[in-house]
Order: structure tokens, then C-alpha cells, then sequence
């Protein structure tokens, strides 16, 4: 890939960000304009006709999308259709006989697929994968005409055991999609080929949900690429951290679900890492949310499954991240309680916070830092989408929806509305980190996104973080991600079997299968890999158990001695000790091949030259009940070395940094801004 122009692309609800990264000239820019929600090939469009060389200059493209999580949570997905056992209509809608709040007495849930779509065939396999009922295809044909009459787009096919032996559920696909007028037919066992049929089926239905939307949203994006002299690749991240080719991901879109912020967490780990701080925890603050991960010893967790949604469950390796609606454009308002509340709702990109002057009139995350001062009013916004923001406007909705109904100052308002939004932001820091037994004070806090450096300090304060780390592009991380991400396809088998009883000769032979799979799905990316990887875990448990715990094994340890000992080492490391004389059982086979692709050398993000600090000017600072003199500083200006005291705002194109009075930030060799509180700094 040497000489070549690659452009990472992050959608989110409020900008478009692009990361360009020049390998010829190992130089890199970025590029910010408004998303354009509801359209959101034509924003893609918009910033790379900024880029300046053309599309044809562009040898790859890799794009981080939120289409398929916005689909899912406004419930704007295709009209679906499923085909399953008979006596098992409703298991999309009886989940795990859970509830949205856990101790409320009411609860409703609208499953994707209202169960006149959902239809029955007769056909039953065992668990133990023994072919009890064949399956009639003469009534599946029927079944599938019916839910073509009734305007089905998509249909996803599941059926009961289908994991264990997919004879039954192969042939009714094969018969469905000989008949059915396009490719939107998804088979629960070749989607997620794993034991528990809610999971199964949720994850299944809502991959056939989304294949309309996702696949439509990329094919065109693809044409619209191809029609601006585009010739390379176009790759798709998804929600492991991983990329993937467009065609995977018009064929398996449930796994772009969270791919933005999962982009964000990859590129934070590395830089992190190069740092010297394998341990961090990320906090990327848009427009709309604010999302939450914890990287341990450079790795980033993943997690087996995640709810996009209270019921809309996705089987499939995720980054765990925590998402809350504590955005930059979150709307705060006093409920009748007279509590005063910061989103969930946002006012997103269009009209934006009251500051940005395009018709809202209620007050936002934002306007509260502009009128604090923490947001210079004149200064161009975005990168210059903006010229100059409207603090009056900004100060009018502060105290018309805050001010006034909790009887504050508009001051004092703007600042509750901050204490607010940050105690939010620290609670999910708290559940990513304590709830999950780390201890914060260990950690390097990294915030990123349009939003999260303005927060920095705030943050440090309230989970007892001792250094911050704000990357040198703040804002456009999760673009800078897509550039930086391997590709990766992951695969799951249920094997069910006793360690005792284990076929280890099978076992082989189903690694074998899931490693050429996954191979085919890297070779028709077109991409070239400077290695390749594997990863092997097995989903283990005592026998009587419900939950397993995932087993790493090497190739090479594949023998029943070898898989006791690593199960019984993570299972001490989880809790403490190991339950002697208890059965060990192998519930899943997990396996996921790695292309590792060319290294972005993180040098090119350092500042280049001798520099200096350039003052921009002073700026009036509300903090803490007290106005403070701050300075405000170019911060890409800022050279190798600098080191800056609170307190101060640095002002860049994608973000603002706010340092507080009490804080020192320093400019690593890789331009990041290292925070500590003074005394403490190095």
C-alpha cells in the first residue's frame, strides 16, 4: 500500500469525519463537514469531495457507519417476515421473561416482527442434531408466498436445533430463496450457528431486518464512489474492531452495529499504547452520545453479545462499550418533577444547540459551554461550518428552560447543566470500570470525539483519574480508527459435549471448517495483509452452570489436558478458585482470523518543526462560581514538549480543549496532551 492515499470515514448524528492519511508523503489531514441524517451517503459525499485530489486519488476507503444502529433504534428497518418451528412463533417475543426496569411493575415490548409476520412449518431436529420431523418444503414454499403477499421485504429462517444439524433449515433456505424476488433471505445457522434459540433468533431477525436498509445505504454509496472516479477498495468496520468487505456487509450487517464507536476504541488503544498507557479508559463525546470503553493491557474487551435496545438483542463479538445520551447537542430541560435532566434527546446537526442560530430555542450541553466561555463565540466552528456561534441565543434558552423554572442565575444554570451532564458521563465511566472490577485510579482517562476534551479535567475530578490523555485529533478519532483497524471475521460452532466425552479429532476438523470460512471472507476483500492471525476461545462451564466463561487456547494446546488447564486458569483468575471433582463442559467453539494490515506509523500525528505557543487571545472563564482570565492557544501549534497551565483553551478545528485552573497539560511525542493535576505532572 506504499504511496497510496487511504481515508478512513466516520458518520456520526452530527459530523462527518474523515481522517486522510497521504502514505506517500506520510503526512495526514482531516476533514469535518455536517452529517446529512436520513441521507447520510450524501455527507460521506460531501467530505470526500473536500479531500481536493478526486476519489480517483483514493486507494482505499474504510467507513465506520451508524446507518444499521440508528435503523434499529428509530425502528426504521425493513418489513420482515420469519419462518421457524412449529410451537415456536413467540420466542422472539418472550425473550429471557425479562423487563425494562427491573424492579417496575410495567413494562411493554414491540418485538421487530409482529407475530402475524412470524410463521410456523412443520419440520424438528433434536439437540442432539437427530432429524426427528423432515421438513416440508412444500408448506415452506406456501409460508414464504404468504409473507411475500403481505409485503415482506426480507425473511430470516430459524429453526429450533438448526445448530446442531442444519439439514432441515439448509433446505428450507434453498427453497426460499429460489422463490423469493431478492437476496434479503437470512438463515439463522449461518448467521449465528450457536445453542440458546432467543439469542439465535434475535440476532438472526434483525441481520434480515437491516439488509434492505444497510445494503441499500452501501450499494449506493459504492455507485455514487464509483461514479467520482473511485477505483479501490471500500471496507467496512464492524463492531469487533475489525473491518470487512462491502459485500459482508450487505450479507451480515447486524455486525456493523456500534462500528463508529468501536473505530474510536481500536484507534485509542493504539495511541494509547504507543504513549506508554496500556491501560486506559476511552470516552467519546459527540454530538448526540457519549460512549464508554475500557482497554486493559493494550486490548480492547469484547463481549459476546449486547443489546442495541431493551429486547433487540445482537449475538455477535462487540467492543464493550457504554452508551449514554450526554452529547454535546443533548437538550437539558427541568422535568415536572422540577429535576433538572440532560438528554437522552438531542438536537443532533440539524438545527443543532441554540448557539448555532438555526431555529432551536432549547438549551444544549454546548450552549452551556459557550456561555460559560469555555467555547469562544467568535471563533469558526467545525473546521469553519460555522463562522461564529450566537451566545445570546445560547444565554435565552439557558434561562427560559433552566434558569427561570429552577430560579438560578443563567450562570449558575449553565453550570448545574454541566455538573449534571458530567455526573452521567462519570457514572458510565464507573460501570465500565468498577462494576466490572477495575479500579479507575489505574487507568488513563482518553477523551475524544467533538465534545469529550472540554470535560477532560472534569472527568479526572470525578472518577479520581490521575492523568488524562487527549489524542492530537480529538475529533475525528473514530475516522482515524477505520484507517488504523485490522480485518477481522469471527465464527462460532456449538459443540455441547463433556470435556470427557469431547471428540478431539471433530474438534479439529470444525476449526478447520471456521478457518477456511473466514478465509474466504478475507480473500473477497481484494486486500493485501502483512500477516495473518487467529484466535481460538472456547466457551467452557461446570456442568449445572448457566453462564461459561471464554477459554483462550493456542493451536497447539488443543488437547484435553490443555484445555482443563486453561479453563481451570481462568476460571481461578475469575473467582478466586476451581470447583475440584465438578464436569467441565465445552458449550462453543470461537474463532476469529485476523488480517493484519500495514501499521500506521502514529509519528505522522506528531508536531512537525520547531513550533511555538501562538496566544489566540484571552478569553473570560465562569468556573466554579468565579470568573477566571484563561488563555487560549492554538494547540496544534503547541511543539513536542510544551507544557501548558490551566487555566487555558485550546483551540483546534475539530475540538476545543478546556483545562481547568489547577490542571497541566504536556505535548507528548506523538502530539497527544498529557493532563495531570499540577504537582503530579512529570
Amino acid at each position: 500500500m506504499s504511496g497510496q492515499t487511504v481515508v478512513g470515514v466516520d458518520v456520526g448524528g452530527t459530523f462527518t469525519d474523515l481522517f486522510v492519511l497521504d502514505e506517500a508523503t506520510a503526512s495526514a489531514r482531516i476533514v469535518k463537514v455536517p452529517s446529512t441524517r436520513g441521507e447520510e451517503a450524501r455527507g460521506f459525499m460531501n467530505g470526500v469531495a473536500r479531500i481536493g485530489a478526486g476519489a480517483e486519488a483514493i486507494a482505499t476507503i474504510v467507513h465506520g457507519t451508524t446507518v444499521g444502529t440508528n435503523a434499529l433504534l428509530e425502528r426504521k428497518v425493513a418489513k420482515t417476515g420469519i419462518l421457524t418451528t412449529r410451537g415456536f412463533r413467540d420466542v422472539l417475543e418472550m425473550r429471557r421473561r425479562d423487563r425494562p426496569q427491573t424492579w417496575g411493575l410495567r413494562g411493554s415490548f414491540t418485538p421487530v416482527v409482529p407475530r402475524e409476520y412470524r410463521l410456523e412449518v412443520d419440520e424438528r431436529v433434536l439437540a442432539d442434531g437427530s432429524v426427528h420431523t423432515p421438513v416440508e418444503l412444500a408448506q415452506v414454499r406456501a409460508q414464504a408466498q404468504a409473507l411475500l403477499d403481505a409485503g415482506c421485504e426480507a425473511i430470516c429462517i430459524f429453526f429450533i436445533h438448526a445448530y446442531a444439524n442444519p439439514v432441515n433449515e439448509q433446505a428450507a433456505v434453498a427453497a426460499v430463496r429460489a422463490m423469493w424476488p431478492n437476496s434479503f433471505v437470512t438463515s439463522a445457522c449461518e448467521v449465528l450457528p450457536e445453542i440458546r434459540e432467543f439469542e439465535r433468533c434475535s440476532t438472526a431477525t434483525l441481520n434480515a431486518a437491516l439488509q434492505p436498509v444497510v445494503g441499500s445505504y452501501l450499494s449506493r454509496l459504492d455507485q455514487d464512489l464509483r461514479g467520482q472516479g473511485f477505483k479501490g477498495e471500500l471496507l467496512i468496520v464492524q463492531s469487533n474492531g475489525g473491518v470487512m468487505s462491502r459485500q459482508t456487509a450487505c450479507d451480515v450487517p447486524v455486525r456493523t452495529a456500534l462500528s463508529g464507536p468501536a473505530a474510536g476504541v481500536i484507534a485509542c488503544a493504539a495511541i494509547a499504547r504507543a504513549a506508554g498507557f496500556p491501560d486506559v479508559i476511552t470516552g467519546d463525546m459527540g454530538g448526540t452520545s457519549f460512549d464508554v470503553s475500557l482497554v486493559a493491557k493494550g486490548e480492547a474487551a469484547l463481549a459476546a453479545q449486547t443489546a442495541i435496545e431493551y429486547g433487540l438483542v445482537v449475538r455477535s463479538p462487540m467492543i464493550q462499550i457504554e452508551t449514554i445520551g450526554a452529547g454535546g447537542g443533548s437538550i437539558a430541560s427541568v422535568d415536572p418533577s422540577g429535576m433538572l435532566q440532560v438528554g437522552p434527546e438531542s438536537a443532533g446537526s440539524n438545527p443543532g444547540p441554540a448557539c448555532y442560530g438555526r431555529g432551536n430555542t432549547r438549551p444544549t450541553v454546548t450552549d452551556a459551554n459557550v456561555l460559560l466561555g469555555r467555547i469562544a463565540a467568535d471563533r469558526p466552528l467545525g473546521g469553519g461550518l460555522l463562522q461564529a456561534l450566537d451566545a445570546q441565543a445560547a444565554e435565552r434558552a439557558i434561562e427560559t428552560h433552566v434558569a427561570k423554572p429552577l430560579g438560578l442565575s443563567n450562570l449558575a444554570a449553565a453550570e448545574a447543566i454541566l455538573t449534571v451532564a458530567n455526573a452521567k458521563m462519570a457514572g458510565a465511566i464507573r460501570v465500565v470500570s468498577i462494576e466490572r472490577g477495575h479500579d479507575p485510579r489505574q487507568f488513563a482517562y482518553m477523551p475524544f470525539g467533538g465534545g469529550g476534551a472540554l470535560h477532560v479535567c472534569a472527568m479526572m475530578r470525578e472518577v479520581g483519574v490521575t492523568t488524562g490523555l487527549i489524542p492530537r485529533y480529538p475529533g475525528v478519532t473514530s475516522a482515524l480508527g477505520c484507517v488504523m483497524a485490522d480485518m477481522r471475521h469471527d465464527a462460532v460452532q456449538t459443540l455441547n459435549q463433556g470435556l470427557a466425552e469431547l471428540d478431539l479429532e471433530a474438534l479439529q476438523q470444525r476449526l478447520h471448517q471456521l478457518a477456511q470460512t473466514c478465509q474466504a471472507r478475507l480473500d473477497s476483500a481484494g486486500v493485501r495483509f502483512e500477516s495473518i492471525q487467529e484466535v481460538i476461545n472456547l466457551d467452557m462451564l461446570y456442568a449445572g452452570q448457566t453462564h461459561t466463561l471464554s477459554v483462550k487456547l493456542d493451536a497447539t494446546a488443543l488437547t484435553r489436558q490443555g484445555i482443563q488447564q486453561a479453563f481451570e486458569q481462568t476460571y481461578q483468575q475469575a473467582f478466586g478458585r476451581i470447583l475440584q471433582g465438578l464436569v467441565i463442559r465445552v458449550l462453543n467453539l470461537r474463532y476469529a482470523r485476523i488480517g493484519v494490515r500495514p501499521k500506521l506509523d502514529l509519528k505522522v500525528l506528531a508536531p512537525q518543526g520547531p513550533g511555538s505557543e501562538r496566544v489566540l487571545g484571552h478569553q473570560k472563564v465562569y468556573h466554579q462560581g468565579a470568573w477566571w482570565e484563561a488563555k487560549r492557544l492554538a494547540r496544534l501549534d503547541l511543539p513536542v514538549g510544551a507544557r501548558v497551565q490551566g487555566p487555558a483553551i485550546l483551540e483546534q478545528p475539530d475540538t476545543t480543549v478546556w483545562l481547568e485552573p489547577g490542571f497541566e497539560a504536556r505535548v507528548d511525542a506523538f502530539g497527544n496532551l498529557c493532563v495531570q493535576q499540577e504537582g503530579l505532572a512529570a
